[in-house]
């Protein structure tokens, strides 16, 4: 199995450095890493090409994609992983943020609950997600999965016996996503920008067929809190809501059954933020605003969101393939 590992970076130049590190220590080395730099102006994009520079730990193994403007995760994440899937012979591409630090074996774990999965029957994995731990050792309330709901009594048994959960979504925070199921769906939609593109683009891989999260593989997120998605989040909850909608109006990633089950809790989770909100009348103001862009247009494609942003020409011919 080939993996191509993608990071995605922004203004957050020291952790940048420690992320990098973690992923040339893995006990099993990853094939190949992208790096995009979101148009960082603290430094991130001179240290990232110094760090991936020739004769250090990735030589020609590494690719680093400067951009000219921020896309944002959505868009950064839509541009690596089309660098990474234009390799024909990558199997699983691996993503994360800048502020990722895998443990040593993260790799190693995900593709040992692979092989052990493929053993019990249909090799039929399309996304893998890590355990997810805060500073401090315990699970991230962020980006910790939650088991699949529906799942059949077979679905289950299958994950227990590999020491994992049947899972229907996982975050980007250290999610394995398998190559061939990419080329066949699509990418990430650049226009989210930020928040619920990757609950998008995992629910949409994983639509008739199987996630696993593995807890053998261990990451941690150092984010500055140790706080869930119902923590106040400013001015960002417009593109909870406003992507929220586009996930329910257009995307093909739910089916009936699952688009029920979402709406109903996104919606006990918007009105647990609007209390907890310190700044009500903000978030208020960005439901307004995003409930109208939600409802008023479709996303952009992501060629035409991408376009100035400074996109490799190989890589951006992948993207217009990849929409077709």
């Amino acid at each position: 199995m080939r993996v191509t590992a993608v990071m995605v970076a922004y203004n957050r130049r020291e952790l940048l450095g420690e992320a990098l590190a973690a992923l040339a220590a893995q006990s099993r080395p990853v094939d190949r890493l992208i790096v995009v730099d979101n148009a960082s102006d603290d430094g991130s994009g001179e240290f990232a090409a110094e760090q991936l520079a020739a004769g250090g730990d990735w030589g020609e193994r590494a690719r680093l994609i400067r951009l000219g403007e921020n896309t944002g995760g959505a868009g950064g994440f839509a541009v690596g992983i089309a660098a990474a899937v234009a390799d024909p012979d990558v199997d699983w591409v691996w993503v994360m943020d800048d502020d990722t630090v895998p443990g040593p074996d993260a790799l190693a774990g995900a593709l040992a609950a692979h092989e052990r999965y493929r053993e019990t029957g249909q090799d039929d994995l399309a996304v893998m997600g890590s355990r997810v731990v805060w500073v401090d050792g315990d699970d991230h309330p962020m980006n910790t999965p939650k088991a699949k709901i529906g799942a059949s009594a077979a679905e289950r048994e299958r994950a227990a016996a590999v020491g994992g959960m049947e899972i229907r979504s996982i975050s980007f925070v250290s999610a394995f996503l398998r190559a061939a199921r990419v080329r066949e769906l699509g990418l990430p939609i650049a226009d989210y920008f930020l928040w619920n593109d990757d609950f998008e683009f995992s629910a949409r891989l994983l639509r008739g067929a199987r996630g696993l999260y593995v807890p053998g593989s261990v990451v941690t997120h150092k984010t500055k809190l140790r706080g869930s998605s119902d923590a106040d989040p400013g001015p960002r909850f417009f593109f909870e809501v406003r992507n929220k909608l586009w996930v329910f109006r257009v995307s093909r990633a739910l089916g009936p059954r699952d688009k029920f089950l979402y709406i109903g809790a996104t919606a006990r989770r918007w009105v647990r933020t609007l209390r907890a909100a310190e700044n009500r009348a903000q978030l208020r103001d960005c439901l307004r605003r995003g409930w109208r862009e939600g409802w008023g247009r479709r996303p952009r494609p992501s060629a035409d969101v991408l376009a100035s942003a400074g996109v490799p020409e190989d890589v951006m011919r992948e993207i217009q393939r990849l929409e077709r």
